[in-house]
């Protein structure tokens, strides 16, 4: 029974990674979510036997049906990496059935799908678009603030101004993590860093909280200095060189959302 919902739910994430393709590839272009697919090379409409999701990539051996013309790995990587990452998002962070698992486990593949996106379109072009980092900053929030009121009213005591503490943590990290990176832009004029990051850390406050956005944050550093420098040392990229930190940031989000508290409590150990 497990194997079967675990299945399920890949199934349905690589269904979701197809339309976050599609989000991927328009969004920057400003173009509309609404139309059928098409062939970025001959424009033509593609079927539905085109569009599923990794098998037809792995049919068509990687060449558009039509023109023949190669069709980027990003596709089935989106669609694995969303189903990874659904399983993953369930596996680790709901453990029974009920009203409150089933919200977080729709809020946590909300994040799964704006984390996904964000990574692959900064990695390609280099900016964070508001049109993304914007509803998803007011989602966590929003899901933040519910959280409150489902505590107030469905507890014995009811609702108090008292359980709005309960959104210090992550309002907290939020802006103390937004604070720093805005600090990172001032100082180096956009250089480090770029005002999408900003709103990324914001972003990912809110989902983590304290402790985990510093798991996230130190994470994120230290896997760019080992890419950045593992590219200048086989020399694909140069000291002047940018390099896109937003996927560091997600990256290093899904670990301190999955392992984050087996990784501090590792460190903690240590001291």
């Amino acid at each position: 029974m497990i194997g079967i919902s675990i299945l399920f739910v890949f199934l349905f994430g690589i269904s979701i990674g197809s339309f976050l393709n599609v989000v991927i590839d328009r969004t920057p272009a400003g173009k509309t979510l609404r139309g059928y697919s098409y062939c970025p090379f001959c424009r033509t409409t593609l079927k539905w036997y085109d569009l599923i999701p990794i098998l037809s990539f792995l049919i068509l051996r990687g060449k558009c049906r039509y023109c023949k013309k190669p069709i980027s790995i990003q596709y089935p990587l989106v669609e694995l990496a969303t189903g990874i990452l659904f399983v993953l998002s369930i596996k680790y962070q709901v453990l029974s059935i009920n009203f409150q698992n089933l919200l977080v486990a729709c809020f946590l593949l909300l994040v799964a799908c704006f984390l996904i996106v964000i990574f692959v379109i900064d990695l390609k072009h280099f900016i964070i678009p508001d049109k993304i980092i914007y509803p998803a900053i007011g989602i966590a929030f929003i899901y933040q603030l519910f959280g409150i009121f489902y505590l107030g009213f469905f507890s014995d005591f009811g609702f108090r101004i008292s359980d709005f503490k309960a959104l210090i943590n992550p309002l907290s990290a939020a802006f103390l993590a937004g604070a720093f990176f805005f600090l990172l832009v001032l100082v180096s004029h956009e250089k480090w860093m770029g005002g999408g990051d900003v709103k990324l850390v914001f972003f990912m406050g809110l989902i983590l909280g304290w402790p985990k956005i510093l798991v996230a944050l130190f994470l994120a550093f230290i896997f760019g200095a080992i890419i950045g420098i593992g590219l200048i040392a086989v020399s694909k990229k140069k000291l002047s060189s940018e390099i896109p930190f937003g996927p560091f940031l997600c990256g290093a989000t899904f670990i301190a959302l999955f392992w984050g508290k087996e990784i501090i409590g590792w460190y903690l150990k240590l001291m």
